[in-house]
């Protein structure tokens, strides 16, 4: 995709409550481990504090992903961030963009039939995510989609 963005959308109540969980992990964890007994700490072997680091790392990449979700429309195309993995898609392959109510977030069907939920664009967001929707089909259809 061209670097300049044409459109964003990212969903604010999604990041803030990824940050604010993901400070009262941080938080909590370490009170709780520098609280303990030092004898009780030296309990621990390397393996265990190293599955400890990597679970802790894996919850905390989860929720910077979850934090980081958007949809940018470019001149070429629409890029989609979802928690686990990102999406890229030509203009003349998005061929449906549908956003009803009771929709959990907004629906992306491609030229193959396939549908792709843009976590960006959810019902949490209320009137911001229903406007966003419409902008976005607005950017789709000016730039050939279906």
């Amino acid at each position: 995709m061209t670097a300049k963005a044409l459109w964003t959308f990212h969903p604010w109540i999604v990041a803030m409550m990824s940050c604010a969980m993901g400070l009262s992990l941080i938080a909590i964890f370490g009170v709780i481990w520098f609280r303990l007994p030092g004898e009780s700490r030296d309990t621990f072997s390397l393996f265990q504090r190293l599955t400890l680091l990597a679970f802790f790392g894996a919850v905390l990449w989860i929720l910077y992903r979850m934090a980081t979700v958007r949809v940018t429309a470019y001149d070429d195309g629409l890029r989609v961030r979802n928690v686990f993995k990102s999406y890229r898609y030509g203009w003349a392959e998005v061929k449906a963009l549908r956003f009803r109510a009771g929709d959990p977030w907004l629906q992306l069907f491609d030229a193959e039939g396939n549908r792709l939920g843009v976590l960006a664009v959810q019902a949490s967001e209320g009137a911001r995510a229903s406007r966003a929707a419409k902008e976005l089909a607005t950017v789709a259809r000016t730039h050939g989609a279906g």
